[in-house]
């Protein structure tokens, strides 16, 4: 077979054998358990926000440095791209504590050197403080030890109004296990092991890095602190908006029709081949993305 023959069969059957990523198996016995609980609070989330129910997903982005270039960025001209220089003066690291609120899309953070457990808990307050009023909290976060301290559970159980004793808290699986407790007004629901990219949070963190961090230079610790703060009040202002989850916690297995994939149902359609045909682009064009922005305490 030639050469042209061998690329379109591989094209027809969207395989790139010259290509290769990394993955990262979850061991989790309980992973398909705890995915389609995330799952079924993003499907939710809108219904539930107009009772007074609140799904946020939170995390922490660490290391974020604070770069300087030591020459000035040539711009991209036709035929050039951008030039950056590879040389840069270093101005120390931050760490940022967001949460996404999901029916909505909003974002509250908390901006400082450290992510301790004093942090995290302050950082919860700061959203309870700005969405005020609702009935229930359900938190999608990870399984860092920041966020079942001790510190932790004693806010939210100053919150949920119930008995907090900390003799009955030594252990993490006993912090893990009052905080998961859906008797509680304030609910953490953990993301399986080597599954945190079950958080949405994660990608809006994503978006930030491509948008600003990526080609940002900052002559201060002072200056990245304020245009980041301008940014996500932008950001809040202009852009927020829900994400579209499309997996529902049913793994793929081997020999999934190609209807069935995610990548056929974010377009409505299936073809074989990665980009569609001319009369199919002309008949069955992606739909558009419509965006209902909401005030972050909107409809209280």
């Amino acid at each position: 077979m030639s050469r042209s023959t061998i690329w379109r069969i591989l094209d027809d059957a969207d395989l790139k054998p010259h290509r290769s990523v990394y993955w990262l198996n979850s061991h989790d016995p309980d992973f398909e358990a705890k995915a389609r609980d995330i799952c079924q609070l993003y499907v939710q989330a809108p219904q539930g926000y107009q009772q007074g129910r609140l799904v946020i997903c939170c995390d922490e982005k660490t290391g974020m440095q604070i770069l300087q270039r030591k020459h000035p960025t040539r711009l991209a001209r036709p035929g050039q791209p951008e030039k950056r220089e590879h040389e840069y003066i270093r101005h120390g690291a931050r760490a940022l504590i967001a949460s996404f609120v999901v029916p909505t899309g909003q974002v509250v953070w908390n901006l400082g050197k450290t992510r301790t457990s004093e942090d995290f808990a302050a950082h919860l307050a700061n959203v309870v403080g700005q969405c005020p009023g609702m009935r229930r909290y359900d938190w999608v976060v990870d399984n860092l030890n920041t966020h079942w301290s001790l510190d932790v559970c004693r806010v939210v159980a100053a919150w949920s109004e119930v008995p907090f004793v900390p003799k009955d808290l030594r252990r993490g699986a006993q912090r893990r296990a009052f905080l998961c407790d859906p008797s509680h007004k304030h609910v953490f629901h953990f993301t399986p092991k080597h599954g945190s990219w079950l958080n949405q949070v994660e990608l809006w963190f994503s978006v930030l890095a491509r948008r600003f961090l990526k080609r940002g230079d900052f002559a201060s610790a002072a200056e990245f602190e304020a245009r980041l703060r301008a940014y996500l009040d932008e950001y809040n202002a202009h852009y927020a908006h829900p994400y579209r989850w499309t997996y529902t916690g049913q793994p793929l297995v081997r020999a999934t029709p190609f209807s069935q994939t995610r990548r056929q149902q974010r377009h409505g359609r299936a073809w074989f081949s990665p980009r569609p045909q001319p009369f199919k682009r002309l008949l069955y064009s992606p739909r558009p993305y419509k965006r209902h922005s909401k005030p972050l305490a909107a409809d209280l």
